[in-house]
């Protein structure tokens, strides 16, 4: 499958969600976990995979293969996305 590599740019969290997605790597484990502060609730959670989600409030969050190893690079998509 074609995509654009490490290239690609994103306006949201939803975007991003779709693209691991499309790309199959939803539920693919990233080289290493990622503290995440929600931003809807505030708690923390560890992130395990390309999409992940909050356990305390359901907001959905992504990151790409390419930017998985900064925390700084997770995108929210929303609750239930």
């Amino acid at each position: 499958m074609m995509h654009d590599g490490c290239n690609g740019s994103f306006t949201n969290g939803a975007e991003v969600v779709a693209k691991v997605r499309f790309m199959g790597f939803a539920e693919q484990m990233i080289p290493m976990a990622l503290q995440i502060s929600c931003v809807e609730c505030g708690k923390e959670f560890e992130m395990e995979t390309f999409e992940d989600q909050c356990p305390h409030c359901g907001m959905v969050y992504g990151v790409t293969p390419c930017h998985a190893f900064d925390a700084a690079n997770v995108m929210p998509a929303g609750i239930g996305y």
